[in-house]
């Protein structure tokens, strides 16, 4: 390839969208192994990264074609064994290059030019997330750029059952918090943990943020402050991440056709059996993100499973299209990830984490960030699902 006819700019909205759009279809998102998933931005192509504090989207172009895109966000964010435990991070995803002109190069010259804004812009690190198996995403930040694994969280993917709502015993109670009190709650007991947002309140504020809710034992007090909490507790926020963008599956095992299919006869015809059914995933839909999930106390796995029957219920009285509720949580976190409902055929045991220092300075901390044990918690910001 003539690397002289390759042009790297900025998206322009009007004259660009229409392309992007149509590449974005012709792209897959997952591993081939499972499902292949196409995303509909509803005509936004920067919709994933629209509500964060600053982002960017970059095209290539050769002969006049647009052949691929890429996007990148910056905030700033818990990182320990940074200095002051608070860096500024340079978050990429949406990597995307046209069939017919990959190994030519693009995704390397897309990379290395939205590293150099993060740069400009002052970034201590520049980090991706991606399927564990997904090779040719590993070898071009891994081998070739120089990240280093970083995290492996787990991708919990539970369906909505638009037939069925979930019984809510009634020793739990479940309260809406006001945005100060969630502010308040997530600062005083999540802001050590690895990525939490500086911004948090911004996150809260925003529109696509239906609500933080708490659950306790019925019969003890939860102050209206946030000051006082009772023995045992949990809490979340919900994000409606299906207002920005749809899915829609293209490609899925036989295995997976076949129960979706019969599942839900069974469940028309025979209700009375309560198995659990797959929603049609081969239309466009959308899905609810669960973020901020903390539990204390002996009975708060309990609470975390009420929390997330209620947010189904929710997704199936108040939602036309949400037909699946996700959650992202610590890969060592397995008690938590043992408490929120979630299918295995569809959730992903391992999504990876790779990072970059991009200031010299940054690099030994790096390498300790790395070496460090993960804790168990994580916190993964709904602007970037």
């Amino acid at each position: 390839m003539g690397f002289e006819q390759l042009i790297i700019r900025s998206y322009e909205g009007q004259s660009d969208r229409t392309q992007v759009e149509d590449l974005e279809r012709r792209c897959e998102v997952g591993p081939g192994e499972r499902v292949f998933l196409f995303t509909d931005t509803m005509g936004d192509p920067i919709c994933r990264i629209r509500n964060s504090p600053m982002y960017k989207m970059l095209v290539a172009e050769l002969d006049k074609e647009l052949v691929g895109v890429i996007q990148g966000s910056i905030k700033v964010v818990r990182v320990h064994m940074h200095p002051k435990d608070l860096a500024r991070v340079g978050y990429i995803l949406g990597l995307r290059v046209a069939p017919l002109h990959r190994r030519k190069g693009i995704g390397s010259s897309l990379v290395r030019r939205l590293e150099e804004w993060f740069i400009a812009n002052d970034v201590d690190y520049a980090y991706m997330a991606t399927e564990k198996d997904n090779e040719a995403s590993v070898k071009l930040f891994v081998n070739k750029f120089g990240y280093i694994r970083f995290r492996t969280p787990a991708i919990l993917v539970n369906p909505v059952n638009i037939n069925r709502s979930f019984h809510i015993s009634s020793n739990v109670q479940i309260v809406k918090l006001k945005r100060e009190q969630a502010e308040f709650l997530y600062r005083k007991f999540m802001s050590s943990i690895e990525f939490f947002p500086h911004d948090i309140d911004n996150i809260l504020e925003n529109h696509l943020s239906l609500g933080t809710w708490v659950a306790f034992p019925r019969g003890e007090s939860f102050g209206s402050d946030g000051g006082q909490v009772p023995s045992s507790w949990a809490m979340l926020s919900v994000w409606n991440s299906g207002e920005l963008f749809k899915l829609r599956l293209g490609k899925a095992p036989l295995s997976c056709l076949i129960y979706t299919k019969s599942s839900r006869l069974i469940d028309k015809y025979f209700p009375c059996l309560k198995l659990p059914s797959l929603p049609d995933f081969f239309h466009p839909f959308g899905f609810y993100f669960m973020y901020g999930v903390h539990q204390e106390g002996p009975l708060s796995g309990k609470l975390v499973r009420s929390l997330c029957q209620f947010v189904h219920n929710m997704a199936k009285n108040k939602s036309k299209d949400c037909k699946v509720i996700v959650t992202e949580v610590g890969g060592k976190d397995t008690l938590l990830r043992h408490h929120i409902p979630h299918w295995k055929l569809l959730s992903c045991p391992e999504d990876l984490w790779c990072i970059k220092a991009l200031k010299r300075e940054e690099r030994n901390s790096l390498q300790e960030l790395t070496k460090t044990p993960p804790t168990r918690a994580l916190f993964v910001d709904p602007r970037e699902v």
